[in-house]
C-alpha cells in the first residue's frame, strides 16, 4: 500500500513538472508587443495595425478552449498537448518567412493562438484534478507558471531581436518553445476519474449534494452566465492594461519612454505574484469574496488613473495593483468553475466561461476606440469592475437540485434524465 502510495505520489509531482514546463512555453506568447516596434521598422506596417496580431492571438486561445475538452477525449492529453506544442511552434517558424500583415494574423495569431489554447485549458484542468484538495493552490502554481514563461521569454526575446533580428528570433523562438511543451507533454498523465463524492460544503457553508454538470447543464444555471460576466471584467481590465501600459505611462504620467517601459516587466512580476498568492488564498476562504475584493481594489486603480494627477509612484501603484489582481482572478477562477460545476467535465465547462478572456481582450479596444481616449475607457471599465464586484459578492453556487435530507438515497454526480 505504502508503495503504491508513494508511486502515486511521485507520478503527480511528475505531473506538476511536465505541466509547469508546458505553462512556461504557453506564456511566451505574452512578449508579443516586443516585436511590434521592430516589424513596424522591417516592413513599414502602421503600429496599430502590428499590434491587432496578439488580440486575434488571445481571442483564438480562447476559442480553441471550446474544443479542447473533445479533442482530450478523443486523442488523450499527453497526445494533444504535445501536438499542440509542434503546432505552437511551426506557426512561429513560420512567421519567420512572414512578409505580409496578413500572414502575420494567421500564422503568429490564429495558429499560435489556437495551439497555446488547447494545450493551455486540457494541461491545467487535467492538474487541478490530481489536486482536488488544493485546486487554488494547484492552479497558482500552473497560471503562475504561464506567468512566468512571459517574464522569463522578455530578456530572451528581446536578446534575439537584438542578435539575430525581429524574423529570425521567431525561429528560434519557436524552436524552444516547441521543444519545451514536447517535453513538458512527455511527463503529464491523466488524472484518474475522480471518486464519487456524496456532499460537500460550499465556501458559504451550504451543504449540497456534489454534481458533475455536463455543459447543456451548466448552460441552464444563471450562474454560469454570471461567472462569465465577472471573468469577462476581470480579465478586460488586465489585457487592457497590458497592452497600453507603456503609453499610459508617457502620456498621462509624464515618464521617460525608457521608465515607463519598466512597467512592463513589472506587470508581468505582479501578475505572478497574484497567481500564487491569491491561488494558495482561495483554498482558505470564499473564492468569489476574494475575487470581489480583487475587483473592488480594480475598480479604485482604474478611477484613480483617470482622475487623480499621475506621479511616478502612484501610477506604479496603480499598475501594480491591477496586474497582481487580473493574475489572482484567472488564476482562482478555474477552481471555482470546479467548485460550482463538479471536475469531470471541467475543461469543457471551463472553457465555455474563458470565452469572457477573448472577448475580453478585444472589448477594451472597442471602447476605447470609441471614447476615444484612456480617462474615459478606464472609468467605463472601473464602474463595470465595480458592478461585477457586487455579483461575486453575493453569488452562491447552484444547488444542484438535491439538498441532502434525512433518509433520503443519494446518487453521486448523478445526471438528470
Amino acid at each position: 500500500m505504502t508503495t503504491a502510495k508513494g508511486a502515486t505520489s511521485t507520478k503527480r509531482w511528475l505531473v506538476v513538472l511536465g505541466t509547469v514546463i508546458m505553462q512556461m512555453g504557453l506564456g511566451t506568447i505574452y512578449t508579443w508587443s516586443l516585436f511590434n516596434a521592430h516589424l513596424v521598422s522591417k516592413f513599414g506596417w502602421e503600429l496599430s495595425s502590428v499590434a491587432i496580431t496578439f488580440s486575434i492571438t488571445s481571442f483564438a486561445l480562447a476559442f480553441a478552449t471550446l474544443f479542447a475538452g473533445k479533442l482530450q477525449d478523443r486523442f488523450g492529453l499527453r497526445r494533444l498537448t504535445a501536438a499542440s506544442g509542434i503546432l505552437l511552434g511551426l506557426g512561429l517558424i513560420l512567421s519567420s518567412q512572414a512578409s505580409s500583415l496578413l500572414m502575420f494574423y494567421l500564422l503568429a495569431g490564429v495558429v499560435v493562438g489556437y495551439a497555446d489554447g488547447t494545450a493551455y485549458i486540457t494541461s491545467l484542468s487535467n492538474l487541478i484534478k490530481w489536486f482536488p484538495k488544493h485546486k487554488g493552490l494547484i492552479s497558482g502554481v500552473s497560471v503562475g507558471a504561464y506567468g512566468t514563461g512571459s517574464l522569463i521569454f522578455k530578456y530572451i526575446n528581446g536578446g534575439l531581436i537584438e542578435s539575430v533580428g525581429v524574423s529570425s528570433a521567431f525561429l528560434y523562438w519557436g524552436l524552444i518553445v516547441m521543444a519545451m511543451i514536447v517535453i513538458g507533454s512527455t511527463l503529464v498523465r491523466e488524472a484518474p476519474v475522480p471518486a464519487a463524492v456524496p456532499s460537500s460544503v460550499t465556501a458559504a457553508g451550504v451543504k449540497v449534494v456534489q454534481k458533475d454538470y455536463t455543459v447543456k447543464e451548466m448552460l441552464r444555471t444563471k450562474q454560469a452566465y454570471l461567472l462569465f460576466v465577472i471573468f469577462f471584467t476581470a480579465c478586460m481590465s488586465g489585457l487592457y492594461l497590458i497592452g497600453i501600459v507603456k503609453d499610459i505611462g508617457v502620456q498621462l504620467a509624464g515618464l521617460d519612454v525608457q521608465t515607463a517601459a519598466n512597467a512592463v516587466a513589472m506587470i508581468a512580476i505582479f501578475n505572478t505574484a497574484g497567481r500564487l498568492i491569491l491561488g494558495a488564498l482561495s483554498d482558505k476562504m470564499s473564492r468569489l469574496k476574494l475575487v470581489g475584493v480583487s475587483l473592488a481594489v480594480t475598480t479604485a486603480a482604474m478611477l484613480t488613473l483617470s482622475f487623480a494627477p499621475l506621479s511616478f509612484g502612484l501610477f506604479f501603484t496603480c499598475v501594480a495593483a491591477i496586474a497582481f489582481c487580473f493574475g489572482g482572478n484567472i488564476t482562482v477562477f478555474p477552481a471555482i468553475v470546479s467548485d460550482f460545476f463538479g471536475l469531470k467535465n471541467h475543461s469543457k465547462n471551463y472553457g465555455i466561461v474563458y470565452q469572457g478572456f477573448g472577448i475580453g481582450a478585444l472589448s477594451g479596444s472597442f471602447i476605447a476606440a470609441s471614447l476615444g481616449g484612456f480617462k474615459p475607457t478606464f472609468i467605463v471599465i472601473g464602474f463595470l469592475c465595480l458592478l461585477a464586484c457586487l455579483i461575486a459578492v453575493s453569488l452562491k453556487p447552484p444547488v444542484s437540485g438535491r439538498k441532502e435530507t434525512k433518509g433520503m438515497s443519494l446518487k453521486p454526480y448523478g445526471r438528470t434524465a
